[in-house]
């Protein structure tokens, strides 16, 4: 089952990184729950694409560092390049903590930092 969702994960990014969110979206179930430590919980598919047609203006640069997986955890380490509303790149480092059911996306707790390269 871990390699099964590392995969279904890399495929997900890969449609995230070319701005193919309806593609990410498909990998994911329809009770989904983002939650971002600190600040905010997206709770639903819906929820999640109205966030992703907002703060994703362009697609976001990223790169994982390790992609661990357990059951049906996956923990990712890496870093965020976003575009903001003034056009301006801000970088952040993460460590995303993805859960899956049956080939889905269930959860995802988002710790995010922003940082200065």
């Amino acid at each position: 089952m871990s390699q099964k969702n590392k995969a279904i994960l890399e495929e997900a990014n890969a449609a995230v990184a070319e701005g193919n969110y309806e593609e990410f979206l498909s990998f994911c179930a329809e009770d989904m729950e983002w939650t971002f430590v600190g600040d905010r919980t997206l709770k639903g598919k819906e929820a999640v694409r109205q966030y992703m047609a907002t703060t994703y203006i362009e697609p976001p640069k990223f790169t994982v560092d390790n992609l661990i997986a357990e059951g049906e955890f996956l923990m990712v380490l890496g870093d965020i390049t976003l575009t903001d509303e003034d056009g301006k790149a801000v970088h952040h480092s993460y460590c995303d903590v993805w859960r899956f059911r049956g080939g889905k996306i269930v959860e995802l707790k988002a710790f995010v930092i922003k940082t200065e390269v």
